[in-house]
């Protein structure tokens, strides 16, 4: 069993780039090709290109296809429509969040269950294991699509020189087949970045074509390749959630202030639904832990683990911190107890190697793009 991260179809022109590859979940991906700030603000204000080719494609089909999903997953996936996508989780029977997913429904009974990179083989596992009882086939499709983003506000119209599909009329969280670059591809209005733009599945032997296609496109308008670290503060401005730092299995959907995504009133039963109701309730009783934003007033950054302090307790965990771009400070989100989580409160610290830098706590997200 060799240990060699495994590499996408794009890996060679990542290195032509110039890129500095780093091992994410067990894959080699472009960290940054040049200045992370500088893509970070291309995203923010032209336009990103991005290999996501590392993300877990589950496609479940068949006659019972819907309830297999509505059993394995705490969303209800009978309300998803044609063309449609959806935001949700997948659980253990304790409550615990095994990973964020996004669900497509691609046909009358065609569904595809986008996993995070480190999560895939374990959701593909849950998914086919609670799907036993169904009539529905759970295929992995990890091998059968690349995946390319262009996000940011410029990405509309890159997107629309190269396609003839109807983009105007794709919705957020919505998605269509087409051709892009001559490549067919699924063409999702969905993304990580808090912009507006577009993801697309494609085979991985199509992948560089349509790259290339994007970035020549894209060349007028400012388009940059980029890589994990641009959207990692991308996605942290925009107060979205990642796995293995805002969600874990220690904590149910309700610990996460996501609960919303949890759905009793669907039909029949799913797993996890007796925890997640006890788990509910015991949150409306007694607020957990509220995950909230904190920007600093110093330098300092601080980073996941470190301990959020208010007189002389600790009162809270960062989940994730990184310098902001955009706000020009150092930024965290964290979950702290809920009496010192509304936004405005300040005599909040975080503990930055012995120290207790100030902090104030102000509401998710740090960024919200004009409409």
């Amino acid at each position: 069993m060799s240990n060699a991260p495994r590499l996408t179809s794009l890996d060679a022109l990542h290195r032509s780039l110039g890129a500095t590859m780093t091992d994410f979940a067990g894959w080699d991906m472009p960290l940054r090709y040049g200045s992370e700030r500088d893509e970070h603000t291309a995203v923010r204000t032209r336009a990103g290109l991005f290999d996501l080719s590392h993300m877990g494609e589950i496609t479940v089909t068949g006659p019972d296809a819907m309830k297999a999903l509505n059993y394995a997953l705490v969303g209800n996936i009978a309300t998803i429509g044609l063309g449609r996508a959806r935001y949700t989780m997948i659980c253990q029977e304790d409550g615990g969040i095994v990973d964020d997913l996004i669900v497509y429904r691609l046909g009358e009974t065609e569904y595809m269950v986008v996993a995070n990179a480190g999560n895939a083989g374990i959701v593909l596992d849950a998914i086919t294991e609670r799907a036993a009882g169904f009539d529905a086939e759970v295929r992995d499709d990890r091998d059968a699509y690349a995946l390319i983003a262009v996000q940011g506000p410029e990405s509309p119209g890159i997107l629309a020189s190269v396609t003839d599909a109807d983009l105007d009329g794709l919705k957020y969280y919505a998605g269509l087949p087409g051709t892009v670059a001559g490549v067919p591809a699924l063409i999702a209005r969905t993304g990580y970045t808090g912009e507006d733009g577009f993801e697309l599945f494609v085979a991985p032997e199509h992948a560089e074509q349509l790259w290339r296609a994007l970035t020549e496109a894209g060349q007028d308008a400012g388009l940059v390749p980029c890589g994990l670290s641009c959207r990692d503060t991308l996605r942290l401005e925009a107060g979205m959630p990642l796995y293995g730092h805002e969600l874990t299995t220690a904590l149910t959907p309700f610990d996460a202030g996501l609960g919303r995504v949890v759905k009793f009133e669907k039909d029949g039963d799913f797993v996890g639904r007796t925890a997640l109701e006890a788990a509910a309730e015991k949150a409306a009783a007694n607020p957990p832990r509220k995950l909230v934003g904190l920007i600093a007033e110093g330098r300092r950054v601080p980073r996941a683990g470190f301990s959020v302090v208010s007189g002389g307790e600790v009162v809270g965990e960062v989940t994730s911190g990184a310098p902001s771009p955009t706000l020009g400070k150092p930024i965290a989100m964290a979950y702290v107890d809920a009496a010192l989580a509304a936004p405005g409160t300040t005599g909040v610290g975080i503990d930055i190697r012995g120290t207790h830098e100030a902090y104030e706590v102000v509401a998710l997200p740090f960024y919200k793009r004009q409409k």
